[in-house]
Parts: C-alpha cells; structure tokens; sequence
C-alpha cells in the first residue's frame, strides 16, 4: 500500500471515531477548488470550434469566346443545339461522375470527387473530344459550375479544339509565381458556367510542377468548393506521359477513354494498372460498334 493510501485509510479512521480533523476539511475544499478550474478547462477544450469559413474563389478577371460554330461542326457538343444522340449519351457519362463528386441521401461526397482527369492510353483515343463535352454537358446542370483545365502541357489540345489560339497566361504560370491568384489566369467563357484554364507557358519542368506543393495547395483549394464547381482536367495520355502519371495521385476521379478497334488490350491493361491506387476509375469506350438502341459509349466502373 503507496504512502497515500496508508494517509487517507487512517483518515478515514479517524473521521470514524468523531475525531474533528478542520484542517483536512480545509485541505478537502483546496483541492476541489483547485480542481474545478482544470475541470472548466477540460469541458471548454471538449467543445469543438466551428471550421474557418471557406474563402470564395474570384470570378475570372479575364475572357475569351470558344469558337462554337466550329465546335459544332466538328461534331461537338454546344448550347442550345437540338437534342441529340450525343447530348444523352454525354448525360449517362456524367451522371455517375457528379453522384460521387455531390454525393447523396445514401453516401458523402467521395474526397475531391469534383477533380476529374480524362485520360487515355496513348494518343488518338478521344480523351480531349470527351474533357470538353462532358464539361459543356456538365456546365448544362443547374447546380454546378464547370472549370476546364488544358493540363497536356506539350499539345495543348483542349486550346486549340476551342479555338483558343496563341500564349497565354496559365496553370503552369500559376503555380510556379506565387503573386498570382486562379483569377488572374481563368478565362470566363461564352458557355454559361463553362471557364476555362490554359495549361500556360510551356516548361520542360512540367512533371515536377504538377508534383509539387503548389500544385497540391492549388487542387486543395479547388477541393474545398466541391459542392459548387466541378473541375475536369483534359491530361495526356499516361503510357508516354509522365505529366498524366504525376497528376493521377492528386485526382479524385479518372475517367480513361479507350478507343473500339484501336487500342490493344495490353495497353488498358498497363493504364490500368497505373491507376490501381486511385479511388475511382471509369472507362469509356469510344467509337464502339454497337445496336442502335444502346450508347455507342460503354461505360463501366473498375
């Protein structure tokens, strides 16, 4: 028995046998009065403090037009157009992609489910054809706004299919100058709740920038506003590209297009492998033979 305990066991003799003992009454109120200060404490740190607001993203203080008559006729898609087979197949697409991004009655919103890369295997398979539909389908929800990103830093096709020709300021400029906020390089756009985000200067550094710190705060950031924007990324292809490599571990979401006809089985395999550490990954496959009852576009979740 510890020296304590031997105390309070003659203590309590004592009080047994009626004798006045003031002075531990005095040091009994002591120590209760010393402990209800910590007590207070305890109690005010068990109370959980509301989350600092989240900053509001700036409007873009710069634009530009998409050439929409050139989409068109491209065979895109475009606002206001009459409904076509293109349109549904595109809301089937995006239908599973925002699920998880606004989450449900049944489920949370998965982590930066609002970050969706497009990719592919290798070059030539529809990745920037589906980016930048699916951002116009997407931008035609009430409830969400689209930002477009060119993250293909050597081909800049997503620029160049929108008719957004020339330098410009970007992703790249963003975050590598520290002076510079997301507003000063998005582009609104003549497409309701459709910006744009050019992949900026080109940089031979471009794996390394989109590994970095600042590309990581940038994508948090984006995460935050989950519940009012929807970020799609047009990467490049992941076989030859280590840019798409770099970006995929920072995506909520990828969405791998793989061309019918085309693409040999064993390359869906190695991106697919690629991708084995992401949450969710969805194929689409594009240009498919198939009835015409059904989508032309098979899309299954992995």
């Amino acid at each position: 028995m510890s020296t304590i305990e031997q105390a309070s066991k003659r203590l309590e003799q004592l009080r047994k046998a009626g004798v006045e003992m003031p002075w531990a009454q005095d040091a009994q109120t002591a120590a209760l009065s010393a402990a209800q200060p910590a007590a207070l404490a305890a109690a005010h740190q068990a109370i959980p403090l509301p989350a600092p607001p989240i900053p509001p993203l700036a409007a873009p203080r710069h634009s530009a037009d998409i050439d929409l008559r050139g989409l068109e006729e491209a065979g895109y898609l475009v606002p206001g157009a009459a409904r076509t087979r293109l349109l549904d197949e595109f809301r089937a697409v995006k239908r599973p992609l925002l699920a998880n991004a606004a989450g449900g009655k049944d489920k949370e919103p998965m982590a930066r489910g609002n970050l969706i890369m497009i990719t592919s295997s290798l070059s030539g398979e529809g990745k920037t054809f589906t980016a930048i539909n699916l951002a116009i389908s997407m931008a035609m929800e009430l409830n969400h706004s689209v930002l477009l990103v060119d993250a293909d830093a050597t081909r800049m096709a997503a620029a160049h299919r929108l008719g957004l020709h020339g330098p410009r300021r970007g992703l790249i400029d963003l975050l590598l100058d520290p002076r510079l906020d997301l507003a000063d390089v998005e582009l609104a756009t003549n497409v309701d709740k459709l910006t744009f985000l050019p992949v900026g200067t080109q940089d031979g550094r471009a794996t390394e920038i989109f590994s970095s710190d600042a590309m990581t705060a940038f994508l948090d950031r984006l995460a935050e506003h989950q519940h009012e924007r929807v970020v799609i990324f047009d990467a490049p292809p992941l076989l030859p590209s280590a840019e798409a490599r770099a970006l995929v571990p920072q995506m909520g979401q990828v969405l791998l297009v793989v061309r019918a006809g085309k693409t040999h089985r064993g390359s869906v395999h190695q991106a697919l492998a690629m991708l084995e550490d992401s949450d969710i990954v969805m194929t689409l496959l594009n240009q498919s033979s198939t009835p015409s009852s059904s989508s032309p576009y098979g899309y299954y979740a992995y």
